[in-house]
């Protein structure tokens, strides 16, 4: 796998090595031992997958407590996947970066604990899948506005049209009110 340091450090884009032929492909989604050299010493205690149409909008999610790092793709479909660092004594506080993962280049992108989470699907359906450093805990569950101006992402929203949110999203707190670590 080439593991790929993005604009923010900490975040990694992770390409896999595909073999294919006639028949199909095959590839490694995950490897303890590059994944720790490369990423950081995590255990993963959760996987999760979910599924959603176009123009829906899922996050930016994240754990005031039981912190979680995320290590997600796309198995069908595709979406703009984003990560905000929410690290207050972090140099790249509250910067964004993006990446388009899809099933066709089928990279993966890790998301450190201390970010906040979320994907636009852009394809007609997209089916997510990502492990989780720990356990979900709903009663520290946050959400941080999608379009925050002062985060300034750059969503690439399907005819300019505005996403589909959650009533949870849709209540999200800007940067700014925002609890962060």
């Amino acid at each position: 796998m080439d593991y790929q340091r993005l604009s923010i450090p900490d975040v990694v884009l992770i390409t896999p090595k595909v073999f294919g032929d006639e028949r199909g492909f095959f590839l490694e989604t995950f490897r303890q031992g590059d994944f720790k050299e490369n990423c950081g010493n995590y255990t993963f205690v959760q996987d999760n997958h979910s599924k959603s149409r176009q123009g829906i909008l899922r996050g930016l999610h994240y754990q005031l407590e039981q912190t979680q790092g995320k290590l997600v793709r796309v198995v069908q479909g595709e979406v703009f996947d984003v990560a905000v660092d929410l690290r207050r004594s972090s140099p790249t506080f509250g910067q964004w970066v993006g990446a388009y993962l899809s099933d066709q280049n089928k990279q993966m992108l890790w998301v450190p604990p201390g970010f906040a989470h979320g994907f636009y699907v852009m394809s007609e359906t997209a089916e997510f899948v990502y492990k989780c450093t720990d356990y979900y805990h709903p009663d520290s569950d946050q959400s941080l506005l999608w379009a925050d101006p002062e985060i300034g992402i750059e969503w690439p929203l399907i005819n300019g049209e505005p996403p589909m949110l959650s009533d949870k999203d849709r209540a999200a707190q800007s940067l700014s009110n925002a609890p962060c670590f």
